[in-house]
C-alpha cells in the first residue's frame, strides 16, 4: 500500500482520514506534552517529600530548591511562609487547601482535548465508513464492474473504522495512565499539606502558642 494509494483512500472516505490523521496529531501532542510535565512534576513532588522527612520538624530553614519553584508543591510552602506562626491549624489547613484548588486546573490542563479525540475518532471513522459504502454501492450499479470490485471498495470503506478505533485505543490507554499520575500528584499535594500543617510551630516555645493564664483570669473576672 502505497501513498498514492492512502491517498485514493482518504478522499474516497469523504476527507475524514484527514480529520483522524489531525486527531491523531492532537492526541500524541498531548500525550508528548502532558507526560513530560507531569512525569516532572512526580519527580519533583517526590523530593519535596523526602525533603520534608529528613527536616523532621523544623520548617525554619527549609528553602524550596529554585529547579522545583515553578511546581504546584511550591505554592504550598509560598502560602506557609505567609502565615504567622500563631496560625490556629483549622486556619492553616484551609489556606492550604485554597491553594491547592487553585493549582489543580494546571494538572488536568488538555486532557480534555485527549477525551474528546478518543469519543470522536470511532464516530468520524463510523461516518467515514458510510461515505465509503456509499461509494461503493454506486459502483455495484454499474453493470461494467465486477464483484471483486465492489468487494474491494467495502473493503477499503472499513479502514475508516478502523482507523478510528486504533486512534481512540492509543488515547483511551494513555488518557487513563495520565489520569492516574495526575491523581498521585494531588495525593503528593495532600500529604505535603498535612506535613506542613503538623511541622508549623513546632519550633516555637510551648507559651507561644497558648494563652497566658493570667489573660484568662482577668477576662473571667471581667
Amino acid at each position: 500500500m502505497n501513498i498514492t494509494h492512502l491517498l485514493e483512500l482518504a478522499n474516497d472516505s469523504g476527507g475524514t482520514l484527514y480529520l483522524m490523521l489531525l486527531l491523531l496529531l492532537v492526541a500524541l501532542t498531548v500525550i508528548i506534552e502532558r507526560s513530560r510535565y507531569l512525569s516532572n512534576m512526580l519527580e519533583g513532588g517526590a523530593r519535596l517529600i523526602a525533603m520534608l522527612k529528613d527536616r523532621g520538624g523544623d520548617l525554619a530553614a527549609f528553602a524550596v530548591p529554585e529547579k522545583l519553584a515553578q511546581l504546584p508543591h511550591a505554592r504550598l510552602f509560598a502560602t506557609l511562609s505567609k502565615e504567622p506562626a500563631s496560625t490556629e491549624r483549622s486556619s492553616l489547613d484551609g489556606h492550604l487547601e485554597e491553594a491547592i484548588m487553585h493549582e489543580v486546573p494546571t494538572l488536568d490542563r488538555s486532557l480534555w482535548m485527549l477525551d474528546t479525540v478518543i469519543t470522536l475518532a470511532p464516530l468520524l471513522g463510523l461516518f467515514g465508513t458510510i461515505v465509503g459504502m456509499f461509494n461503493a454501492f454506486h459502483a455495484l450499479g454499474n453493470v461494467q464492474n465486477d464483484a471483486m470490485q465492489v468487494t474491494g471498495g467495502i473493503a477499503e470503506a472499513l479502514i475508516a473504522t478502523a482507523s478510528g478505533l486504533f486512534i481512540a485505543m492509543i488515547g483511551l490507554v494513555f488518557f487513563n495512565a495520565l489520569h492516574t499520575r495526575v491523581r498521585v500528584i494531588l495525593h503528593q499535594l495532600e500529604t505535603i499539606k498535612i506535613m506542613l500543617v503538623n511541622r508549623h510551630g513546632l519550633g516555637l516555645p510551648p507559651s507561644s502558642n497558648k494563652v497566658p493564664v493570667e489573660l484568662i483570669r482577668s477576662q473571667a473576672r471581667g
